[in-house]
């Protein structure tokens, strides 16, 4: 393994401990970003130039060959170059680990923190590790992951039950880096995954025995895909483990991410949810399958977001219960 990246002389604060930063001056309390796995054919420095120029308050970076590579040379220097890019900029930043090929250029996301072989699920670890601590490096509120799909060649309740053991096993030393680095992992709930539903997080949540660092990355879309109740209920029962958001359009039934208006969702009421709980983190446009025409979706998703984000005034946090289980649906991996 190599050495981790050194930190910046002047560390940011600790997100598990401390307030978000203030957000650019605007007529809403949220902050939105967009994501650079939408933004594939650009280079980073163009993408960031790109959303600051729109008007975005942060960018969701994925780690990958294209953009900020994890294995390449130079890894330091070059993360303590895009964070003076990043605050030059004035955008916050999530950092993504769902690059389809990063860790394998043959098997989309693998391998998986599920795979049989140990050693292939110490590769994810390793990457995940290394997130964490660019993440502390670039000042990142969070840092985002999932847990993989059931390998193909495993199937039946002992096969689930052992693969619940070996994502709580896995994902442990991560957690141990995250804690000393103050840096909140994200886990987020992916259709056709493991890990495919907010119930399922709660089932990790509490296998690990609810670490702080362990937080809960929402996706919208997903929610309007598979989960029982509506995208903003999701957001009132997920508030307390809220670390990071991920947004699009997205239709019952079909996981594939759309461009704002292409769907089902009803969208003032799920962003009036997430200032009513009070979310500091970014909301993240995710647009994977569109970065053929990434800057024309970028400009067209910030006016959609604030004119939705304009209609409503934040209110107080109502009392919802938590989601009942539900089966997981097959669907479209980003």
């Amino acid at each position: 393994m190599t050495p981790p990246p050194s930190p910046l002389p002047n560390p940011p604060p600790n997100p598990l401990s401390s307030p978000a930063p203030a957000a650019r001056p605007t007529s809403h309390p949220l902050r939105f970003s967009y994501g650079t796995n939408g933004l594939t054919d650009l280079r980073l420095d163009d993408a960031l130039s790109l959303l600051a120029d729109l008007g975005y308050d942060g960018v969701g970076l994925t780690l990958d060959h294209m953009h900020l590579d994890p294995f390449a040379p130079g890894l330091a220097a070059r993360t303590q170059g895009i964070a003076r890019r990043l605050d030059e900029l004035g955008l916050g930043v999530t950092l993504e680990t769902g690059a389809r090929y990063v860790l394998d250029p043959r098997r989309k996301h693998g391998p998986s923190l599920l795979d049989p072989d140990p050693d292939e699920r110490a590769r994810r670890v390793d990457l995940l590790v290394r997130a964490v601590r660019i993440a502390g490096d670039l000042g990142a509120h969070a840092v985002h992951c999932f847990s993989g799909v059931l390998p193909k060649e495993e199937s039946g309740a002992v096969a689930e039950d052992t693969a619940w053991k070996r994502l709580a096993e896995a994902l442990t030393p991560v957690l141990d880096v995250a804690t000393d680095a103050g840096i909140p992992l994200a886990v987020e709930p992916e259709p056709g995954h493991l890990l495919a539903t907010l119930d399922d997080f709660h089932r990790l949540r509490t296998t690990l025995g609810s670490p702080d660092a362990l937080g809960l990355t929402l996706d919208i879309g997903h929610c309007q895909c598979l989960e029982p109740q509506s995208p903003a209920d999701c957001v009132r029962v997920a508030a307390p483990w809220l670390k990071h958001v991920q947004i699009e359009d997205m239709r019952r039934g079909v996981h594939e991410h759309l461009p704002f208006g292409d769907g089902e969702i009803d969208f003032p009421p799920v962003l009036e949810a997430l200032a009513a709980v009070g979310y500091q983190g970014l909301v993240s446009v995710e647009l994977p399958r569109h970065s053929h025409a990434g800057p024309q979706f970028a400009q067209q998703s910030l006016p959609f977001l604030r004119h939705a984000a304009s209609s409503f005034v934040p209110q107080g946090v109502p009392d919802h219960p938590r989601p009942a289980a539900e089966g997981v649906l097959e669907g479209r991996t980003s």
